[in-house]
C-alpha cells in the first residue's frame, strides 16, 4: 500500500512538474514566433527573402537616372548588405520627414539614407555604428551676397536661408542664421534650385552636396567656407528591440571597413564625378 501511495505521488509529481515545465516554455515559444513573424525584424527579412530599405533623394546618397533608375551611395551600400544578407533589396523612396515614421510603422526594415546620428534620433530609433561621415557645408548665390563680407552678413532680417525639412541642416541652420528667415523644402533639387536661381541667398546642406551645385551653377553660386559648419557621422536606421539585426549591421560595417570596400564606394561617389556618367548631372 506504501509502495502504492508513493508511485502514485511520484507519478503526479512528474506530471505535475511537466505539466509547469511546458506552461513555462509556452509564453516563451509564443514570443519567439511572434518576433519571427514581426515585420522589420532581422528574423522576418531571412524569411521573406527581401529587405525593404528606406531612401530619400540626396545626391549623391540616392539620386534617379534620367531612365527612373535609382543610383547612389546609399543604393550601393543597401545592395551588398542585401547581398551578404542573402536576400533581395527593395527599395523605398521617402521624402525626408516622412523615413523615420515608415520605419517606426514598418513600412521598411531599415534605413540607409545617410542619416546623421543624433541623440534624438536614437529617442525613436536604433543605429548601428557609423559606415559614413560628412560635414554640413553651405553653398550661397553670388548675385545676392556680393557685398557681404563674411558669414555674419548671412545672419539678419533680410536674408534667407533654405535646408531640407527636419535634417541636421535645417536644425543647424535655425542655429547658426537666427536673424535670418529659414525657408524649407522637402527635397535638395528644390532647395538647389532656390538658391541657384535667387531665390534664397544661402543653402546649408550636407557635403558634397554644396561642392557639386558649384561645380555644375559655376558664376552661380560658390562655397564661402574654408571648413564645414559641422562634422557629421551617418549609421543604419532600424526598430528598438531586435539586437541581432543590430549586431548583424555592426559587424557588415567593421568587415567591409576592413576590406576597404565602403571607403572605395565613398571615394566613387562623393570625391569624383564619375557617377555622372551613368546617373547624369547633379542638380
Amino acid at each position: 500500500m506504501n509502495t502504492h501511495q508513493s508511485f502514485c505521488r511520484m507519478f503526479l509529481f512528474c506530471i505535475t512538474g511537466l505539466v509547469g515545465w511546458f506552461f513555462l516554455q509556452l509564453p516563451m515559444a509564443v514570443a519567439e514566433t511572434t518576433a519571427k513573424a514581426l515585420p522589420g525584424s532581422l528574423n522576418s527579412v531571412i524569411e521573406k527573402g527581401t529587405i525593404r530599405v528606406g531612401v530619400s533623394l540626396f545626391t549623391p546618397w540616392t539620386l534617379k537616372t534620367k531612365k527612373g533608375k535609382l543610383v547612389g551611395f546609399e543604393i550601393d551600400v543597401a545592395k551588398q548588405l542585401a547581398k551578404d544578407l542573402g536576400v533581395k533589396p527593395e527599395f523605398h523612396v521617402f521624402e525626408w520627414e516622412d523615413i523615420v515614421p515608415a520605419i517606426l510603422n514598418r513600412k521598411i526594415d531599415i534605413i540607409a539614407g545617410g542619416m546623421v546620428i543624433t541623440p534624438q534620433r536614437a529617442l525613436k530609433v536604433n543605429f548601428s555604428q557609423p559606415y559614413a561621415s560628412s560635414g554640413v557645408g553651405l553653398v550661397t548665390n553670388i548675385a545676392l551676397t556680393k557685398k557681404f563680407t563674411g558669414i555674419k552678413d548671412l545672419n539678419g532680417p533680410n536674408v534667407i536661408i533654405t535646408a531640407v525639412k527636419d535634417t541636421v541642416s535645417d536644425a543647424l541652420a535655425r542655429r547658426v542664421f537666427p536673424q535670418s528667415t529659414i525657408k524649407i523644402f522637402s527635397s535638395s533639387q528644390e532647395a538647389i534650385k532656390a538658391v541657384t536661381t535667387g531665390k534664397v541667398h544661402g543653402y546649408v546642406e550636407l557635403n558634397p552636396i554644396p561642392t557639386f551645385a558649384v561645380l555644375n551653377h559655376p558664376g552661380m553660386v560658390d562655397e564661402p567656407l574654408s571648413k564645414p559648419l559641422l562634422t557629421t557621422k551617418a549609421g543604419f536606421a532600424i526598430n528598438k528591440g531586435d539586437p541581432d539585426f543590430l549586431n548583424f549591421l555592426n559587424a557588415w560595417i567593421i568587415s567591409h571597413e576592413a576590406d576597404t570596400w565602403l571607403a572605395s564606394a565613398h571615394k566613387y561617389w562623393f570625391d569624383s564625378l564619375d557617377w555622372q556618367k551613368e546617373a547624369g548631372k547633379a542638380p
